[in-house]
Parts: C-alpha cells; sequence; structure tokens
C-alpha cells in the first residue's frame, strides 16, 4: 500500500502536510527540517527539488530554491541526504519537482533514486496528462511510485474525474488559479470551488494548497477536504527562525 495511503487509513481528516525546499536556509539543514517536523506531528511532508524555474512556484518558494541552489543543493545531493534518514524517519515524504529535472537526470536513474529513499509519491506539476498516459504512468509503476495530480478551479469535471480514476495517493486540490504564496483569507469563491468539488463523490481523498497559511486558513479548508498543504508561509518562518523555529509553527497551525 502507497505510504500515503497507508496515513489516510489511520486518519481521515485535518491531515497537515509541510513544505520545504531541500537545502534551504542551509544546505545541511535538510534532514533536520524533515525530524523536527516529524516530531511536531506532521500527518506527511513535502520535500521540494530547488529548480531554477519552478513554474508552479511563487516569489517565496523561488527565493528558497535559489538559495538552496547556490548553497550546492542538487538531486544527488539531495537523494543522499533523504537515503541518510531512510531508516529513521517514520513520516512519509513527497517529493515535489519538475518534469525537466527528471528528464535531464535520467528516468530510470531518477525513479530508482526515489525508490532508494524509501519514498514512493511524487508531485510534477508540469507533468502533461497525455505524456503521464504514454509513458511515465508505466515508468513509475515499474518503480512502485504513484504521481499526484493537481487541480484547479478550472479543471473540468471530465478531467477531475479521469485523474480520480488514475490517483492512488490524493489529488492535490488547488486553492486558487494562481502561484503558491499566502493569499489572506479564504475567500467565498473559493469555498463554492471546494463545495463543488466535494458534492462530486471522488473516490480519491482531497488535499488543499496554494495559499494556505495557518490555523483559520487550514482549519476553513479541513471542512471540505481532508486535509491542506502549508508551504510558502513555512518557508517565510524557516527563513526568519530557521530549524528552532519549526516546532512553534506547526503548533501554531494545529492549535484550536
Amino acid at each position: 500500500m502507497n505510504s500515503i495511503q497507508n496515513i489516510f487509513n489511520q486518519k481521515e481528516n485535518n491531515l497537515l502536510s509541510i513544505f520545504f525546499t531541500a537545502g534551504f536556509p542551509k544546505l545541511e539543514d535538510t534532514t533536520k527540517v524533515i525530524a523536527e517536523l516529524s516530531n511536531s506531528g506532521v500527518d506527511f511532508i513535502e520535500v521540494g527539488l530547488p529548480y531554477s524555474d519552478p513554474l508552479a512556484d511563487g516569489p517565496t518558494i523561488q527565493h528558497s530554491s535559489d538559495v538552496a541552489l547556490r548553497n550546492g543543493m542538487n538531486l544527488d545531493v539531495v537523494f543522499e541526504q533523504l537515503s541518510s534518514i531512510k531508516n529513521t524517519n517514520n513520516t512519509p515524504l513527497v517529493l515535489m519537482g519538475y518534469l525537466n529535472q527528471i528528464i535531464k537526470y535520467g528516468e530510470d536513474k531518477f525513479c530508482q533514486k526515489v525508490r532508494d529513499c524509501g519514498i514512493d509519491t511524487v508531485i510534477i506539476p508540469d507533468l502533461p496528462m497525455v505524456e503521464y498516459e504514454n509513458h511515465y504512468q508505466q515508468l513509475f509503476d515499474n518503480y512502485g511510485l504513484t504521481n499526484v495530480f493537481l487541480i484547479t478551479p478550472h479543471t473540468s469535471e471530465e478531467r477531475i474525474r479521469k485523474i480520480d480514476s488514475l490517483t492512488k495517493a490524493f489529488i492535490y486540490m488547488v486553492a486558487s488559479a494562481s502561484i503558491t504564496g499566502a493569499k489572506g483569507e479564504i475567500s467565498e469563491e473559493q469555498i463554492a470551488y471546494f463545495r463543488r468539488i466535494q458534492n462530486m463523490n471522488l473516490k480519491s481523498k482531497l488535499i488543499v494548497g496554494f495559499g494556505i497559511s495557518d490555523q483559520k486558513t487550514f482549519s476553513t479548508v479541513c471542512e471540505y477536504a481532508s486535509g491542506a498543504i502549508i508551504g510558502s508561509a513555512f518557508i517565510k518562518s524557516l527563513d526568519k527562525d530557521g530549524v528552532k523555529g519549526v516546532s512553534d509553527f506547526v503548533s501554531n497551525v494545529k492549535k484550536c
């Protein structure tokens, strides 16, 4: 069973995932951040692979990628770091990256390295559906990997239902038609979108991301989905307080 599916079997609601960029704020912080997040009770962790042209990411995460790359982070280093905690980390990890990184690194080599790290779920936002069906679905299956698809307020019902049929982990429900980054309070328009998707009665679990930044926005979206991912707000916290502030950040999001 996929590691994320296993999490859903243990907990159905209010799942909290935190995104951060590997190698930020310092090169050696990757495993430290994961350990702190795991100890703080995060349900699963999204590890971003720093990239020079992150199409889905806003200024905050772009900045973290720039810093990580300047720190010397690359795929070989991140795989080495993640492999080093394979036997000690108890919180499922999801890798988020871009298609060009896979192609340049070597598709089979990339997939094997992901599996060697004990990871079975990836998010590739710019992977076209046709490319997935024609090639990457079989490739990922060969290595026991699961791809997470994203939907937005503009995604057609036909495509959403197709994504639902292909999903083994969860559907990433992008909260707004925009790049990542805190947006303030959840709008009525967004709530109408969440309700519309909720009423489709999909078989897959829904996790909301993009613009979720604090306890209020987290608790709001959890009324319409199984949980949420917080990224930019956490990156800002890391930039300000470093690894020592991880526990407080998570506690503030989870508090009732």
